[in-house]
């Protein structure tokens, strides 16, 4: 048997994507050394922030794929952990790996162990993991809802889009949901979103302008681009904003730094209406929050006050074809890649 493998041919040259970008191939599966622990990979996250670590040189030609993982234990020579156990890791883009002493953790992603009891595995790389803890780390930590604010939602049907808004609502705010197409915004409202806009409107300025008669308080930006600039006149006085992310700039080849360029195009209505903008970097508030934070998650999982739209799409060997759809819209809700089947689903 051997570890399927699929690492990164070389430095993105291009915007977007493409086959040549990554290169599968067969290992050996490694051997755990001591206090190491070899687990299979049952899910693996995909997410844009893994293509700006490709471009940036974050991530060497060479390297295997970065990604979040939920794993099953096989062999553990690491205490508090045995086989059959599923994890929380990192294993990448391939179906073994190891997790342990002298293994990457990306500065905050630590191995923890899941409990199949508390909610299905798979959200630990989605509601109830990293991509949550975003969600509430950029909305209920540094945004600061209040009961009638109005909170704006970009890419609002993705996996941290459609967090912020059930939170947003639970919170007391009026939510305005943006999104791509007629099913995203049908299911937006189904999650109790007040208002929903689609960007691909020709009115989408006019249309985000009549959702929000009484200007934005709180935007939450997954987005950038043509997205932004439709938010940017509603801001009110002392507005918050979380910066997520900026997916529609993330192919740019114009080798300028998207935060930079989105703050300038920003900085007249920041200084004008004395907006606090908050950069957003989930890793800041994983020792501080993430206890907190699995607890009332857990909580409004457990009572149905959240619910969670997971994109699953099977075999290890399409990643990079998921991923650029992923990166181009073209999934609904978190994606993740089926690698291994789930033991917790077997009859």
């Amino acid at each position: 048997m051997s570890n399927e493998v699929w690492r990164l041919a070389r430095k993105p040259p291009a915007g977007w994507p493409v086959a040549e970008d990554f290169h599968w191939q067969l290992e050996d599966i490694p051997e755990p050394g001591p206090d190491q622990m070899l687990t299979r990979t049952l899910y693996l996250s995909l997410d844009p922030y893994q293509w700006g670590r490709r471009r940036s040189g974050a991530e060497q030609p060479g390297d295997i794929c970065h990604g979040r993982t939920v794993s099953q234990v096989v062999q553990s020579r690491l205490g508090g952990y045995a086989e059959g156990d599923i994890v929380f890791n990192t294993n990448g883009w391939q179906a073994w790996g190891l997790t342990g002493a002298n293994i990457d953790v990306f500065g905050y992603m630590f191995p923890r162990k899941i409990d199949p009891i508390l909610a299905p595995i798979s959200t630990a790389i989605g509601v109830m993991g990293m991509l949550g803890l975003t969600a509430y780390a950029g909305l209920v930590v540094q945004c600061e809802p209040k009961p009638g604010d109005t909170l704006v939602v970009s890419a609002a049907s993705g996996g941290v889009g459609q967090v912020v808004c059930q939170l947003g609502r639970l919170y007391g705010c009026r939510v305005v949901g943006i999104a791509g197409s007629d099913e995203k915004l049908k299911y937006l409202k189904t999650l109790g979103v007040d208002a929903v806009v689609s960007h691909r409107s020709p009115r989408f300025a006019e249309e985000l302008q009549q959702a929000c008669p009484d200007g934005c308080d709180i935007y939450f930006e997954n987005v950038g681009g043509a997205v932004f600039d439709g938010v940017l006149p509603l801001l009110n006085v002392h507005a918050r904003i979380s910066l997520c992310g900026l997916i529609s700039q993330y192919g740019n080849d114009d080798d300028q730094d998207p935060r930079s360029l989105w703050r300038t195009r920003g900085n007249a209505a920041f200084e004008r209406n004395r907006v606090a903008v908050h950069d957003l970097f989930v890793g800041n508030f994983v020792a501080e929050y993430q206890d907190r934070f699995l607890e009332e998650m857990g909580g409004y999982l457990r009572a149905g006050d959240v619910r969670y739209l997971e994109d699953k799409r099977p075999g290890l060997e399409n990643t990079p074809a998921v991923f650029g759809q992923m990166l181009a819209g073209g999934t609904f809700g978190k994606t993740l890649v089926v690698v291994s089947e789930d033991p917790t689903l077997s009859s």
